[in-house]
């Protein structure tokens, strides 16, 4: 078997460069810091030199910061500075022997790949059980002209064989050696062939063996293994798949002038007005400008309960309308939606390089040279000691076969697929490929208090107590800002917070927001911030102040997030030394740390998050933090490894290595027993590459090994080894059981109860 799996074979081109290059920038997107990116589909990407190839080719070319290839996807990432023209990359793919066309989401659905493989599966089988039948008679000792016919009724049947059947490995291998490359099929394809031509060889001089037999069942076999491979590879990302399959194709989109006109969703702009039915998905991330209905977002929270949905509704895409029909307005591109956004965190956790990745890939750049090397002084050797050549180059092709590193390629990237839908199913999303690894180094937790340790969803107590017209303006100004107190501002002020209007509004991570309306500056937050003299009340409390006077002061409650104290008691069992850092005042984080049991420091600013995280780093220490606000993405970017909810502002989200659907808090220990289980199989994966070659390759060069044999070894190891990755999901689903259970049972209570 070989990781060199065929893959479709069509590339768009356009004959003007300069169109090319405008196709790929109108295709590409901005990720910041003036670089774009953009994705290219690359089939014939199927091994680890194949990945060296593509990813030194394009990082050659002007302009490019990274070039980044899944293997799994045949997907190719490039990152590209937005200052110049983009680079020729499809041109530069092509001189290396790649076929590529801008990659498109959904288009992979029909898999052209599995179907040839079994087709290619089939021809081999009825061959090869035609070839076997003659060659009973001729090993049962079949006179020398039945024995002639019978050799050559087998090389009919053969040779159409191997050439449908083997054109899977053959065409690979050519386009490699056509370049000037090799690859993990360029051994296959010699010796396959050299089995076949030396078979043919016997016939035509009447020779007492042929092994068409051998030849045909080792295409076989090979083909079982790679067809076996491909499967387990498309079950693993299934859960990326099944995410595509929540795409609505295209919406109901009303124009100014009221005509309606069925869009697909790429053309879908922000500001576009859609007609959503009962029973149809939310094609792109929108807000509900009219109507009223039921929605399905278990995709987003795991609830499996109907959620209401109002004008003003904020809605995800991908979530199901139930009940009745919605007018709602786009408010981000199809590429740009939470469903888009959970797609390439699926494809980021397999597409890094963590060291154990880089070890695999490093050890299969030199197979090549090396097995091609053995295999050619096993057969000089044989032939120096027997005498028989034909007997040497029978164990030369023996050796071809059985050192194809399969197993060691597929060791580490089949893990990393299998993990990220064994946390996907569990609620969690990876969106680096490395963070795995790190997330199971880690030797403690910093968390976020408000949105992470509690609900992002706190409720204004003391509503009765203020006056309308501050609560008017409080609620405006909070409008601006995702804080969980300014959502609960802006949903007790609602009535009167449109009558509100504010020239600038600028918000003060940490601190609050600060507001101009004529010669007036209004702050809401801190008290100690907001007043010029906080002494002339509660330095604790959040307030509204204009010019530094005080006008209301406002008292929350909040709730404890499910799971959180399971998920601190499992942490803490694990031997990890759990803290809070939060932003809060010093009474509520005291209380919510002596009910967990844990050390905490509150009243803590942005910067001095991130300074915590740099401290512990700084003693050796490798945290792990959880946090969810603006004011805590300096923190997470620090950690040795971070996770945040999806419910965080965008700017958290992206800041963070892994983030969670669910508002369970159970899915921090999850993700890192996850995380070192899949480290433990890597490390048994590599384990067993290892081993297969220390052993099988001696005995190959021994003569003990049959080209059939080797082909049938060499297919088991790399089935082995998928097959230890596929235990990870079955070792985990009873602690997805445990979760599910508790998601749904956990009650949310008030920290003032622990108070």
């Amino acid at each position: 078997m070989s990781c060199c799996a065929p893959g479709a074979e069509f590339a768009v081109q356009a004959a003007d460069p300069e169109t090319a290059r405008e196709e790929v920038r109108l295709a590409s997107h901005a990720v910041g810091d003036g670089v774009r990116q953009t994705d290219l589909s690359v089939p014939g990407v199927h091994c680890g030199a194949c990945i060296r190839s593509v990813e030194s080719a394009l990082a050659e070319l002007p302009g490019v910061v990274q070039a980044r290839v899944n293997l799994s996807t045949r997907r190719v990432t490039i990152r590209w500075r937005d200052d110049a023209p983009p680079a020729p990359f499809i041109a530069a793919l092509n001189a290396i022997g790649y076929d590529a066309h801008l990659f498109e989401a959904g288009a992979g659905d029909k898999d052209d790949a599995q179907t040839e493989l079994v087709r290619a599966l089939a021809v081999a089988g009825f061959g090869a059980s035609n070839i076997m039948l003659l060659s009973v008679s001729v090993w049962s000792g079949a006179e020398p002209a039945t024995r002639d016919l019978f050799h050559w009724i087998s090389a009919l049947i053969a040779l159409p064989t191997v050439a449908y059947a083997g054109r899977v490995f053959f065409r690979s291998a050519w386009r490699a050696l056509r370049h000037g490359r090799t690859n993990m099929d360029v051994p296959i394809s010699i010796g396959v062939l050299l089995a076949v031509g030396l078979s043919l060889y016997e016939t035509i001089h009447s020779g007492a063996h042929a092994y068409f037999d051998a030849s045909v069942t080792l295409l076989f076999f090979l083909l079982i293994g790679r067809t076996l491979d491909h499967i387990m590879r498309e079950r693993a990302r299934t859960a990326v798949k099944g995410l595509a399959r929540l795409a609505a194709r295209g919406a109901l989109v009303v124009r100014d002038d009221g005509r309606r006109d069925y869009l697909p969703v790429d053309e879908i702009a922000p500001g576009m007005r859609i007609l959503l039915a009962a029973g149809e998905r939310v094609p792109v991330d929108a807000r509900v400008v009219a109507g009223q209905s039921e929605l399905d977002c278990a995709l987003v929270t795991g609830e499996s309960l109907p959620q209401p949905v109002l004008p003003g509704t904020e809605l995800q895409a991908g979530t199901l309308n139930l009940t009745g029909a919605l007018t709602i307005e786009a408010t981000a591109a199809a590429k740009e939606s939470f469903l888009a956004e959970m797609m390439r965190m699926m494809e980021a956790a397999e597409g890094g390089r963590s060291a154990y990745r880089r070890i695999a890939d490093r050890a299969a750049q030199l197979y090549a040279p090396v097995v091609h090397l053995t295999a050619l002084l096993t057969c000089i050797g044989w032939v120096v000691v027997s005498g028989d050549w034909h007997r040497a180059l029978t164990i030369a092709i023996a050796v071809l076969i059985i050192t194809c590193p399969c197993a060691l390629g597929l060791a580490v990237p089949m893990v990393q697929v299998v993990a990220a839908r064994r946390l996907f199913e569990a609620g969690v999303m990876v969106r680096d490929g490395t963070a795995l690894e790190r997330l199971a180094t880690i030797d403690g937790v910093v968390f976020d208090k408000t949105g992470t340790l509690t609900l992002s969803q706190p409720r204004l107590v003391n509503r009765d107590e203020v006056p309308q017209p501050a609560l008017a303006i409080a609620a405006a100004l909070a409008a601006h800002s995702r804080h969980p107190y300014s959502r609960a501002l802006t949903a007790a002020g609602r009535d009167g917070a449109a009558d509100v209007v504010f020239e600038t509004v600028t918000e003060h991570p940490g601190l609050g927001l600060e507001a101009r309306s004529g010669d007036a500056v209004f702050r809401l937050g801190r008290a100690g911030w907001a007043l010029d003299d906080a002494a002339t009340g509660d330095d604790d409390g959040t307030v509204l102040a204009r010019d530094g006077k005080l006008l209301a002061r406002f008292h929350f409650d909040d709730r404890l997030r499910p799971g959180a104290e399971a998920a601190v008691a499992a942490l803490k069992a694990q031997g990890l030394a759990v803290e809070i850092l939060s932003g809060d005042r010093d009474a509520t984080v005291r209380a919510l740390a002596a009910r967990l049991g844990v050390a905490f420091r509150a009243d803590v600013r942005p910067a001095d998050k991130a300074a915590r995280i740099a401290a512990l780093k700084r003693e050796g220490r490798k945290p792990l933090m959880v946090g969810d606000g603006l004011n805590d993405a300096p923190a997470l970017a620090a950690a040795h490894a971070s996770m945040a909810p999806a419910s965080a502002a965008d700017v958290g989200r992206n800041a963070a290595d892994l983030v969670f659907l669910r508002d369970n808090l159970e899915a921090v220990p999850q993700a890192l027993t996850v995380a070192r289980e899949a480290g433990r199989l890597v490390r048994q994966n590599l384990g067993i590459a290892v081993i297969y070659n220390l052993i099988a390759v001696p005995i190959a060069i021994l003569g003990f090994v049959t080209p059939l044999v080797a082909a049938i070894a060499m297919s088991g190891s790399s089935v082995l080894v998928v097959g230890n990755a596929l235990r990870l999901k079955g070792r985990n689903r009873a602690a997805a059981a445990d979760v599910d259970s508790t998601r749904h049972t956990a009650a949310a209570r008030p920290l003032e109860a622990a108070e």
